[in-house]
């Protein structure tokens, strides 16, 4: 479960927890700064929850607009799909619009590996390279088609998870 916290931006006023869009509601309409005023701004704070939803919260820029939407996909989405968001809007500049856009539709590859290296070994041993035969594979220079991977390809850490992507 995801906590966020309600920082109100009158000085005055007192703060909150919550963990979905009702109790934020139910909160929120009984906050009043001790003038009697109703407190109507807050700035959202990730509180609690998975590494990878607090990487998903600030790279979404979490709001008073947008956190149902958020925390239904902290909820709904896997894991691949987060990353996903994080990677295109955090580092590759998309545009991402929550409870609208879809991130299955994002045009970023991701691979489950550490590093560059790793990465080309794994396209060799697929044949994107093409069949090359047992014996040569151990006079391959990995090492230079990682440097050239790495025109493409970028190393990224999520929630402790390293990951090496590519945006198209």
């Amino acid at each position: 479960m995801t906590t966020l916290y309600a920082q109100p931006y009158d000085i005055s006023a007192t703060g909150f927890y919550f963990d979905s869009a009702e109790d934020y509601a139910q909160k929120a309409a009984k906050n009043f700064n001790p003038y009697g005023g109703i407190v109507e701004e807050y700035e959202l704070q990730f509180i609690d929850g998975e590494g990878i939803d607090a990487c998903l919260f600030k790279a979404l820029g979490v709001d008073q607009c947008n956190f149902p939407a958020y925390l239904e996909a902290c909820d709904t989405w896997d894991d691949h799909q987060k990353q996903k968001v994080i990677i295109a809007v955090g580092e590759c500049g998309y545009k991402f619009t929550l409870g609208i856009d879809d991130p299955d539709d994002l045009d970023v590859d991701i691979y489950q590996v550490e590093t560059l290296r790793e990465l080309a070994e794994q396209f060799v041993d697929e044949g994107l390279f093409g069949e090359i035969p047992a014996n040569i594979q151990n006079y391959l220079d990995y090492d230079a088609i990682a440097r050239d991977l790495g025109m493409d390809y970028t190393e990224t850490l999520i929630a402790g998870e390293r990951l090496v992507y590519r945006c198209l």
